[in-house]
């Protein structure tokens, strides 16, 4: 039996609480959308992520400074080591490639010319 959504069913006793939680999703739905647009819920959401990131900067320096010990026990490097590599590498890239277009250029110049 095929059974069209909008019809009332006798004998699906669910039918009528199903169709009550559709609609209640719904409603719920359309007004939370219309609350979360607003400037004052983007205010106070803010508002709250300020106070929860200045609260927890102690507990996350207290965690970074337990992490450098613990990486120092263990003979690996922190991040600030791997980061001074990195900006060492880099470096060290940038004059590489430097040196291969000035030799590019040498060997273009003593090139003979056809």
């Amino acid at each position: 039996m095929e059974n069209n959504n909008n019809e009332f069913d006798l004998f699906d006793p669910t039918g009528m609480l199903k169709s009550m939680r559709n609609d209640s999703m719904e409603a719920w739905s359309k007004t939370m959308v219309q609350f979360v647009n607003t400037n004052a819920y983007a205010d106070a959401t803010g508002k709250m992520l300020d106070v929860w990131l200045s609260n927890s900067a102690p507990f996350r320096k207290q965690m970074e400074n337990v992490m450098s010990h613990a990486l120092a026990n263990l003979s690996m490097p922190s991040r600030e080591e791997v980061t001074r590599l990195a900006e060492r590498l880099t470096n060290l890239e940038l004059r590489l490639d430097d040196m291969d277009a000035k030799l590019d250029q040498v060997l273009a110049s003593v090139r003979p010319r056809k």
